[in-house]
């Protein structure tokens, strides 16, 4: 059975990401730029996903490149490894779940960004 979080709009799930971040002193910039990072959306592309309200599926589906260094992140999210996760899609989920929390827990954008630099 596919899990109901796939088909939940990604314009849902970002205001939560953002006041995640900004309940702990960070920025809209810097959760954009992780979600651009992770997935190779540039700013605009990122904003016609939310203006569409493409579900999650279709968010990462669509995703121009997910970034090679991704299969660095490492952690536990709800309980879960996310580098156990079998199910490519949710792991992508979790994934961006594990920057934002290292982003609200006040990591340096270069530590989240693996030292692989900003985003294009």
């Amino acid at each position: 059975m596919e899990h109901r979080i796939f088909n939940t709009s990604f314009a849902d799930i970002y205001p939560l990401y953002l006041q995640k971040a900004e309940r702990k002193g960070r920025r809209k910039e810097e959760v954009d730029e992780i979600i651009c990072w992770l997935t190779g959306y540039d700013g605009d592309g990122l904003r016609e996903q939310l203006e569409r309200k493409a579900d999650l599926r279709t968010f990462f589906d669509q995703a121009p490149q997910m970034n090679p260094n991704s299969s660095q992140i490492r952690g536990v999210v709800c309980g879960v490894r996310v580098e156990d996760i079998e199910d490519p899609l949710m792991q992508k989920i979790r994934y961006l779940d594990k920057l934002i929390d290292e982003l609200a827990k006040g990591k340096s954008m270069e530590k989240i960004l693996r030292g692989t630099g900003a985003a294009k």
